[in-house]
């Protein structure tokens, strides 16, 4: 592990039951790469209560703190496309514009674990895939993180700041 991507503040998953999500370390009792929970929650919870440029912000920081082609990157990536995506169809009314980046998202995903992080990829991946063929799928859907729904508060807007 990377002694930029440690974070020891960032506290366990929740709600996850006996198996915990791909990057916990039950044995460490932490994560894998803190920073990239730090900014998946964010960026989630942003995404979640329609931010989708700021929540794009929280995933482009960190996809910068791995290399090409890791599972980190191409995770990052993916829920880069995913918000900005988002920002086409809500902010722009431009589907094509949307569907180009969701099927670039989901060329991302590929080999992601469906648990990663504490986000449901695989549900992340079925919206996607259907919101190809009807964009209204988009419509009050939610990324699921560690099986709840959680939206922004002023911290998550606060860390976006952080970033500038």
């Amino acid at each position: 592990m990377d002694d930029h991507t440690r974070d020891p503040t960032v506290g366990p998953p929740t709600g996850y039951g006996s198996s915990p999500p791909t990057g916990w370390l039950v044995d460490a009792d932490r994560w894998e790469h803190g920073t990239l929970r730090r900014a998946t929650i964010h960026g989630v919870r942003l995404y979640n209560s329609g931010e989708f440029h700021e929540s794009h912000d929280c995933f482009e920081d960190e996809w910068y703190n791995y290399g090409r082609g890791s599972c980190e990157s191409m995770f990052c990536h993916g829920m880069v496309q995913v918000a900005a995506g988002a920002y086409k169809h809500f902010d722009f009314e431009n589907d094509d514009g949307m569907r180009s980046l969701f099927r670039t998202a989901l060329q991302y995903f590929q080999g992601v674990p469906r648990d990663y992080y504490g986000v449901d990829v695989l549900e992340v991946r079925t919206t996607l895939t259907n919101a190809l063929e009807d964009p209204t799928v988009l419509e009050g859907w939610q990324i699921p993180l560690d099986g709840d729904h959680p939206t922004a508060r002023e911290v998550d807007f606060e860390y976006v700041e952080g970033l500038e």
